[in-house]
Parts: C-alpha cells; sequence; structure tokens
C-alpha cells in the first residue's frame, strides 16, 4: 500500500493550519513525512552470517528564520505530536517582518520506477544466490579462503507538505549487492572487492551474468594485490583511472562547493566565484537527474527539482550547489540539492551524482604521459579538511610506471595533497568518462546519503605520493 499518511493517519486540513501558524513570520520551512523499509543479508564464511530487516516512519517539522533553523521530529504520525512539534520547531521566529520563499515549482518528473526491492525474489532465493557467489569463488580459485557477499535494499517514501498547502511526494528505490575475497599464497594474505547498485529493483543485480561479473572482479583485485610491491614515495606524476576514481573529486572538491561552507566563508573555495580553480579543460557537474542511478533524486528533500549544476566550467568557478536556506541568504535560487538522511535530520545541501566532464584524449595516451609515476585506478578510504581542501586518499588498485609503461602492482601507496591546487596540475583528460557503479555514500555533519561519482581518466603533475619505496 502507497504511503499516505493523510489517508491513514493525519487529517490534511488540520496539518496544513498547524504549519501555516507555526511558518507565518518565517522565511521558509516544511513538513518533510517519510516511511522507509529495508533488509540487508550478508553471506560470509561459508553461511548466513546477517540477516536484517527494519521499518519506520515519522516526519520532520522545519522552520527556518533568518540563518536559524527550529526543527522537530516525531515517530509518532499524529496530530498531537505535530503540535508539538510545531510549538517548538516556531521557537526560532525572531518575530521580525519576514517574506515567505515560494514554493518549489510542481514536477511529474520521474527518474526511476516504484517498484520496490523488497517485493523481489522471495528470502530463500536471496540467500541460494549468496550462496552460489560463496561456491563460485571457492571453485574458482583454491587460494580463495575466505568470500563475503551482501546484497540490501530498500524503500523511502516521502511526502512534503509545504505552508501554501502544495503537496509534493517521491518514491525511492534503492539496491546494492557487493562481493568480497580473500586470497592466500603462502604467506600472504590480500583481499579484492567489488559491487554494485542503483534506483532499481534486484532484478538486474542479481542476474548471474552481473554478479559473476562482480566476483571476477573482486578475485582479480585480490590477486593483483598479491603481486603489488611497496610504493613509492615523493612528488610525481599521477594518472587517475575512471569512474569509481572520481570518489577523490567528490571529496576534494565536490564538498567544498557546496553552498553552505561558502555562504560561511569556511571554504577553500569561497570568494573564488568567476576564478581559474582548476586547469583548462577542466568541467566538473552535480547531476541529480541521471534515471536509476544511486545518487539521483527526482525531488529533493524541500520539495524542489533535482538539476544538472555546473561546478567548474572549463576550469572555472561558476557554481555551487544549493539548498532553499543558503540560496536565499547568498541571493541565488536553489540547485534542488537539499537532501537529509531521513525525516530526523535537518536538510542541507549535499551533493548527488558528481563528476568531470571527458576530455578529448586517448585513456592509453594518458597512461603513456607518464614519465615516472603512478597509475591509479581504485581508491579506498580518504580524509578532506573543508577549510583547506588537504586531502589523503589510499591506492586499493595501483601501477608504477615509467616512461609509459606499466611495470608491476604497487601497494600502501597514498595521494597527498589539496583539491584546489591538485585541479591546476590536471595535464591531460581522456573521453573515456565513467560512473561508479552505484555503491557510493557521503557523509556529512553526520548525516548519510547515497550518492555517485565519476571522471575519465586524466594525468595530474607533481602530486606528493605516500609510500615505502623507491
Amino acid at each position: 500500500m502507497r504511503f499516505d499518511p493523510f489517508a491513514t493517519d493525519l487529517d490534511l486540513e488540520t496539518a496544513r493550519a498547524v504549519l501555516a501558524e507555526a511558518l507565518s513570520g518565517a522565511d521558509d520551512g516544511e513538513l518533510f513525512l517519510e516511511r522507509r523499509r529495508g533488509e540487508s543479508l550478508m553471506f560470509d564464511d561459508g553461511r548466513l552470517k546477517n540477516s536484517t530487516y527494519d521499518s519506520g516512519e515519522g516526519f520532520g517539522l522545519r522552520v527556518v528564520s533568518g540563518e536559524g533553523v527550529g526543527y522537530a521530529h516525531s515517530d509518532e504520525l499524529s496530530i498531537a505530536a505535530l503540535k508539538r512539534a510545531a510549538n517548538a520547531a516556531a521557537a526560532i521566529k525572531s518575530g521580525a517582518p519576514a517574506e515567505y520563499s515560494e514554493a518549489p515549482r510542481a514536477t511529474n518528473r520521474k527518474l526511476y520506477g516504484d517498484e520496490s526491492p523488497l517485493e523481489g525474489p522471495a528470502f530463500a532465493a536471496k540467500v541460494t544466490l549468496l550462496r552460489e557467489v560463496d561456491a563460485y569463488l571457492r571453485e574458482k580459485d583454491p587460494r580463495v579462503v575466505q568470500a563475503t557477499a551482501s546484497l540490501s535494499g530498500e524503500l523511502q517514501e516521502v511526502e512534503i507538505l509545504r505552508a501554501d498547502g502544495h503537496r509534493i511526494q517521491d518514491t525511492r528505490p534503492l539496491a546494492r549487492i557487493n562481493v568480497s575475497v580473500i586470497v592466500e599464497e603462502g604467506d600472504r594474505r590480500e583481499s579484492g572487492s567489488s559491487g554494485g547498485g542503483g534506483r532499481v529493483p534486484y532484478d538486474s543485480l542479481i542476474d548471474e551474468s552481473n554478479w559473476k561479473h562482480l566476483a571476477d572482479e573482486a578475485h582479480r583485485k585480490a590477486l593483483v594485490s598479491l603481486e603489488a610491491q611497496d610504493a613509492p614515495g615523493g612528488a610525481m606524476q599521477v594518472a587517475l583511472g575512471p569512474a569509481w576514481c572520481g570518489v577523490m573529486l567528490h571529496e576534494a572538491v565536490g564538498h567544498g562547493l557546496e553552498g553552505d561552507f561558502n555562504r560561511k566563508q569556511s571554504s577553500a573555495f569561497a570568494g573564488l566565484m568567476g576564478e581559474m580553480v582548476a586547469s583548462k579543460g577542466v568541467t566538473v557537474v552535480d547531476d541529480g537527474t541521471i534515471a536509476d542511478r544511486r545518487g539521483s533524486i527526482s525531488i529533493d528533500d524541500e520539495g524542489e527539482q533535482s538539476n544538472c549544476t555546473t561546478l567548474i566550467e572549463d576550469g572555472r568557478l561558476v557554481g555551487y550547489m544549493q539548498d532553499r536556506q543558503n540560496a536565499r541568504l547568498m541571493g541565488v535560487s536553489s540547485t534542488g540539492n537539499g537532501r537529509r538522511q531521513s525525516y530526523a535530520h535537518v536538510p542541507m545541501p549535499r551533493m548527488t551524482n558528481t563528476y568531470m566532464l571527458g576530455g578529448d584524449a586517448a585513456p592509453e595516451d594518458v597512461v603513456a604521459a607518464v614519465k615516472d609515476g603512478i597509475y591509479a585506478v581504485d581508491f579506498g578510504g580518504g580524509q578532506v579538511d573543508i577549510t583547506n581542501g588537504k586531502f589523503v586518499f589510499s591506492c586499493t588498485e595501483a601501477y608504477r610506471v615509467k616512461n609509459g609503461k606499466i611495470l608491476h602492482p604497487i601497494k600502501g601507496a597514498t595521494l597527498i595533497g589539496d583539491g584546489p591546487t591538485a585541479m591546476k596540475k590536471v595535464r591531460m583528460v581522456a573521453n573515456d568518462m565513467a560512473l561508479d557503479n552505484g555503491i557510493g555514500m557521503c557523509g556529512k555533519q553526520g548525516q548519510w546519503v547515497p550518492v555517485g561519482v565519476g571522471q575519465p581518466t586524466m594525468l595530474m603533475d607533481d602530486i606528493v605520493v605516500g609510500g615505502l619505496g623507491d
């Protein structure tokens, strides 16, 4: 049954009146209602090790006054709870005259289907699938000592009620499959992992050709690590592969281009609008409008349509990602990037699918241009300081390159630098832009939302590589 709190729990006209009173004299705000159902299964060490199912619903009421935000939420969908929340959130109002922000435009655009992953294969079929993945990897190679396969899916249903009575709904499926493997040879153990997902039902993810591809890729990465030598250290040329390597762009540059950090002048990119912040040929966009992608949203969590927003164009800073509050305070329009983890969280400017557009170089020419450096094709963890853009990223798959030739895989490589400086060191951009497989999650101020990243193969000069080798 479709989530319709005004048909089952709340009287619509009463809710409208309560919200209108709470937002009277405020600059903005809304009532955000949500129901979320999700499951997760993990097959590890030859058995089903974890299986969870959760379901929850609730509302969050936000009152915006100037730079202040009053927010109250509850998992009780009742008029009594709504009135208590309204009284608490409305306390933020200063009493000064305010002009209420114009409501978002209505839209019928839908970037993904309404089918829930939870209504897909039966539980037993999912367990059987994960067992098949485990068996496939163990039979594939006697060096496999451990295999882990997981499957997760959820359906988020939201309704947003504005003070003018405007109602906006969205139904958001999300599914993901992951495979990891540990191989052992002699006294050395290494691991590899792969995964994929999107705003889709399980069907395409659990297709045999797909999960075998993911299992093969996880196995390949583990074998590459078995051969890896210690990474070199020092400043050198770094070629980055396409797709998931865009996570460095997401962290080192993307967060610094979110509106709140720039309004508060706490971003390394603050005050640089219109200036060159990257090499010519570098264009970066945030695009929430790509069908079925993990980071895509038909509407954001304030009811605004998602957009494709150009952030950096041919090296020049031309835009920030905005929610409604920060856009209003900065005198610009929302870009449809107001996102929240759940009804218990306030919205803030967040990325959707952030990526660099392709250039005109051939990927093989980019690698061939590396005289002395590394070629990184996969990343693990990383850290970024938004105020100065400084980053540290760990490479999980990388190769030593000299005179344009790939010599051998390396381990222990970390990339060190800062986003604004690194973007000005981009020398070549290939024509193979690709998005990641649909596994990204982004954290900000304790909130987590699904995102996508991407980029083409590219070459950067004079990047500091931390390593233990030559």
